[in-house]
């Protein structure tokens, strides 16, 4: 008798107030990596209404400017006019960042971790059978992800001039022996205009976001629900109904409640966080290891002390759905990548400025952007680790043995 179970994931638009942080966090990593590579940042922000702060600890030698780029992020992501509730212009600005402390600047000058943590890797195989890509992501937090994105795609386009930056979905995906067979419920919420027609704006939502991400899918059915603005109005959004803070959607950046979570954020840390790297780090062996048929569910873990080189643990978690055990496979992972935070920023070339665009729409499956942690580069070289070790070993005759 086939397993039938419900697995949820949500996701939110850049103008959701914690985004709109995680997005300034990134915006500023970005700004001071286009110019000092070896720079070290812990940047924190908050927001609320009429407010942004900024702080943390940022060891650089090049000059930004902070207050500069935050208006910039939040004019970008929608917030340029003061009848929606939060402006870039007339917001105030305060900047409270110190360099980061001597103590863990040691650690990290030796090629060693910048903090301890646990960091967690996850690709799967069930979104195969569809007829859309899933690149290896749980369908659920996969969808979110995309549905998130073109409800931001249909305000940006002006296909609905009511619509506010503000925004949330959830999708509800329905499995049979842990392959998905159709949705469930589908919940979007999107922050508008006041007096706009909310039957109309249901209308037009499920037109122009809900369809055009989930019909090609084959799981949006006649038994779907879909929840559009539930409660009614949500004409007050962003920074002025909630406040927000960097770190607080780590499962939206990650892969929804498919896989546990290392429980460190990743926005506003320059590469030697293991914190970020090792996340990138385990999510690239994982969706090698998938792609080279050596698991279909994988779990890669890697647990780090700060100011040592290496991680003091490498595990690996398939559920049985491969051909070697799940030790096996952590030695093989352990031996076809360098899971040292110096390692990983080098095989991946991370001391650039590619994390603002990762802040929002998860860090992970994302056929939009070309983010190195995503490719399918070791594969081969996976594959043949794993044949010499199923290869059995050949025996040698002994001298004057029969």
């Amino acid at each position: 008798m086939a397993v039938t179970r419900i697995r949820t994931a949500e996701s939110v638009t850049a103008g959701h107030a914690d985004k709109l942080c995680d997005q300034i966090a990134d915006a500023v990593l970005d700004a001071i990596l286009a110019n000092d590579r070896f720079a070290r940042v812990g940047c924190e922000v908050l927001v609320t209404t009429g407010m942004v702060v900024v702080t943390g600890q940022i060891t650089t030698k090049c000059w930004v400017d902070i207050s500069g780029v935050v208006r910039q992020t939040i004019r970008r992501v929608g917030y340029n006019d003061p009848r929606v509730g939060f402006d870039h212009a007339s917001c105030a600005v305060v900047v409270l960042l110190e360099e980061q402390s001597g103590d863990v600047a040691l650690g990290v000058d030796r090629k060693g971790a910048g903090d301890q943590g646990v960091c967690v890797g996850f690709a799967t195989d069930e979104g195969d059978a569809l007829p859309v890509d899933t690149h290896l992501m749980p369908v659920p937090a996969f969808l979110a992800n995309r549905l998130a994105a073109r409800l931001e795609a249909v305000r940006l386009e002006n296909r609905l001039d009511c619509l506010y930056p503000d925004g949330k979905v959830q999708v509800s995906v329905r499995y049979e022996d842990d392959r998905p067979v159709g949705l469930s419920d589908v919940v979007v919420s999107a922050h508008h205009h006041a007096g706009t027609d909310l039957a109309q704006l249901r209308k037009d939502l499920r037109r122009l976001v809900v369809k055009p991400v989930l019909e090609p899918t084959g799981l949006l059915g006649k038994d779907t629900t879909v929840w559009i603005n539930p409660i009614g109005a949500f004409a007050e959004g962003g920074p002025r109904a909630d406040s927000g803070l960097t770190g607080r959607k780590i499962t939206v950046d990650c892969y929804g409640e498919a896989c546990p979570h290392g429980g460190s954020a990743f926005s506003g840390k320059d590469p030697t966080k293991p914190d970020r790297t090792g996340s990138y780090g385990a999510r690239w062996a994982a969706k090698n290891l998938v792609a080279a048929g050596l698991a279909r569910r994988c779990v890669v873990q890697l647990a780090y002390v700060i100011g040592h080189p290496r991680p003091i643990a490498v595990t690996v978690e398939t559920d049985g759905s491969g051909p070697l055990d799940d030790g096996a496979l952590a030695e093989l992972a352990a031996a076809e990548f360098d899971f040292s935070p110096a390692g990983i920023i080098e095989d991946l070339d991370l001391r650039r400025p590619i994390y603002a665009p990762t802040a929002v729409y998860g860090h992970f499956g994302r056929p939009d952007l070309d983010l190195p942690w995503e490719r399918l580069d070791r594969v081969d070289s996976l594959r043949e680790r794993a044949k010499a070790r199923q290869r059995p070993a050949r025996r040698s005759r002994a001298k004057g043995g029969r």
